[in-house]
């Protein structure tokens, strides 16, 4: 019984860890369910940011080759979703993204996943899971300073920072995605990213316009459940992404 009270204590106080860009299936209260449960909490919370996610990927990225232009993506679920060598096949691309982070976790994990591995530029595409809670409460301005962060960072490595918008999301679906991911601070983070690069030199990948309709959403057939892409979506954006890395590059 202590066990058991235990475990649903822990569980309680870990749900915002645990969040991911996906709704999570309620636990069930069987005594190994629960226990189980536990052994995921505790795993997660020894590694709240999951720099061990990529520990062994990354020491088997070979040094960069004289004239490489290789580029990392960080992010979210719709980064790690995200199959690079399909949609950009024989490009040096590297894929550090991991589904239901926000952007504090990303910094945590910058310097290991991004500028060890010494890319010419990254690609970061976050903010829609700090909007959501995942990790707790978050203010536009806590989000905008992970972001400013970020961009020190790589800007001390001599790494060019491509800051992609925050995607629209859509209620088309079984589930109402507004209810955690407001449309309005969605536009509030995106204009200030704009601005942001604009002030500091970085590229500014609009995402947004390009798969956002009429209503203010993102257009059904780019996103089954209303947040992730699917291939049509990631086809939309293999080309903006491409644009944006090529003007990236050409910046002194």
């Amino acid at each position: 019984m202590r066990f058991r009270c235990l475990s649903v204590l822990l569980i309680a106080l870990s749900l915002p860890i645990l969040a991911s860009a996906q709704n999570q299936p309620p636990a069930t209260d069987s005594p190994e369910a629960l226990r189980q449960q536990l052994d995921r909490l505790q795993q997660r919370l020894r590694d709240w940011p999951q720099i061990n996610r990529y520990k062994a990927a990354n020491a088997e990225v070979p040094p960069l080759g004289k004239n490489e232009n290789r580029v990392v993506f960080m992010g979210d679920s719709i980064t790690d979703l995200w199959k690079l060598a399909e949609y950009f096949p024989g490009k040096p691309y590297i894929n550090r993204g991991i589904s239901g982070q926000t952007t504090p976790q990303m910094l945590i994990r910058f310097r290991p996943d991004v500028v060890a591995l010494k890319p010419r530029a990254v690609v970061i595409l976050a903010g829609t899971n700090d909007i959501a809670s995942n990790t707790g409460p978050m203010t536009l301005e806590m989000i905008e300073d992970n972001y400013a962060s970020m961009a020190d960072l790589a800007k001390a490595n001599r790494i060019k920072v491509i800051f992609a918008s925050v995607l629209p999301i859509h209620d088309y679906g079984r589930t109402k995605v507004s209810e955690r991911r407001s449309p309005e601070q969605i536009l509030k983070l995106n204009e200030w990213l704009k601005n942001y690069c604009k002030a500091n030199g970085h590229t500014y990948l609009d995402y947004f316009s390009r798969v956002v309709d009429e209503k203010g959403m993102l257009k059904a057939e780019l996103a089954n459940d209303g947040l992730h892409p699917n291939a049509e979506g990631y086809k939309l954006m293999a080309p903006l992404v491409e644009a944006a890395i090529r003007q990236a590059l050409r910046k002194k």
